[in-house]
């Protein structure tokens, strides 16, 4: 699907705004997603630093590349913050050019654009590049190895971003919750004031990422760059600590204070289309060193979460 004429005209009316006010332009695509959606709520505080210009679907539909270079040219970004994925993971695997034209080809062509344009690139990742038989946490020099077809498609997108623009900076993280859109955590909540008890599964081992933390980081990062630190290449972001989704279920239980009994199950409990690596624990310490970044205990997060106030 192209831009539509009325989409077009209101990025054309943020754009003539930016060039009277000669600030940094910031866009960031996925506005609609977690980590967009929080992002939005950091740029409302940022506007006197930076121009923002978010995107959706109907303004940049990375399902069509051939929309991506019109709106390079047209707004000319400083930074290009790619959080817009295809992110079902079950589907993935017959949705397989769907998943490969967003996450691969279209990021490809972002980053080729950024290239030309001397744009710095940020674009999200995944912790599914691995195959999760490791029992270390992953550092970014890892080998990876997908198992399933949206961890590939993934890849791909990091393949692509690094060969056609060596500057990107490609952030992987995992399992992302917020109080915007639909996650475990939303969905644990849901359930748990439905159902008398649950099953979870306990042999899927690694660490929940709150996208309000995980925004905050990146426009640290915007920061660092705007600064001067030309850092660039693969890092990894998530809380720190080590839970399996089990784990994770009975904190959200707790401090929901539901009275749901819970039980712990393993994969082979719970066949889905796609496989879930068993062990996706990501080694942080490069985002720390070379961007500063403080990562918060996911314990202090779901807090958060909770503090911020769930919206059904």
């Amino acid at each position: 699907m192209k831009n539509g004429p009325s989409n077009q005209k209101s990025l054309v009316r943020e754009n003539n705004q930016k060039n009277s006010r000669m600030k940094p332009v910031v866009i960031v695509t996925g506005k609609n997603g977690q980590l967009g959606w929080e992002l939005q709520q950091l740029a409302v505080a940022l506007e006197e630093q930076y121009h923002f210009i978010f995107t959706d679907r109907t303004n940049l539909n990375l399902s069509d590349p051939s929309t991506i270079a019109p709106l390079f040219e047209q707004f000319q970004p400083n930074y290009f913050i790619n959080c817009a994925a295809y992110t079902t993971v079950d589907k993935a695997e017959t949705e397989k050019e769907l998943a490969l034209t967003i996450n691969g080809t279209a990021v490809g062509e972002i980053a080729r654009c950024c290239e030309k344009q001397h744009c710095q690139l940020i674009t999200i990742s995944t912790d599914y590049v691995f195959d999760g038989n490791g029992t270390a946490p992953y550092k970014t020099d890892t080998v990876a190895n997908p198992v399933n077809y949206y961890g590939y498609s993934k890849l791909v997108g990091e393949q692509l971003a690094l060969k056609n623009n060596p500057s990107s900076i490609i952030i992987r993280t995992s399992w992302v919750y917020s109080q915007h859109g639909n996650n475990f955590v939303k969905t644990m909540l849901r359930l748990m004031k439905e159902k008398s008890e649950l099953k979870i599964v306990n042999d899927q081992i690694g660490c929940p990422t709150f996208a309000a933390d995980l925004a905050k980081a990146i426009i640290s990062m915007l920061h660092e760059i705007q600064s001067g630190n030309k850092h660039a290449g693969i890092y990894h972001y998530s809380n720190s600590g080590v839970i399996s989704w089990f784990d994770f279920a009975v904190a959200i239980k707790k401090l929901a204070n539901l009275p749901t009994a819970l039980y712990p199950i393993t994969t082979a409990e719970f066949p889905t289309p796609a496989k879930r690596p068993a062990y996706s624990v990501m080694d942080t310490s490069k985002i720390i060193a070379d961007f500063g970044i403080g990562i918060p205990h996911w314990e202090e997060s779901l807090r958060q979460f909770f503090y911020k106030g769930f919206r059904e």
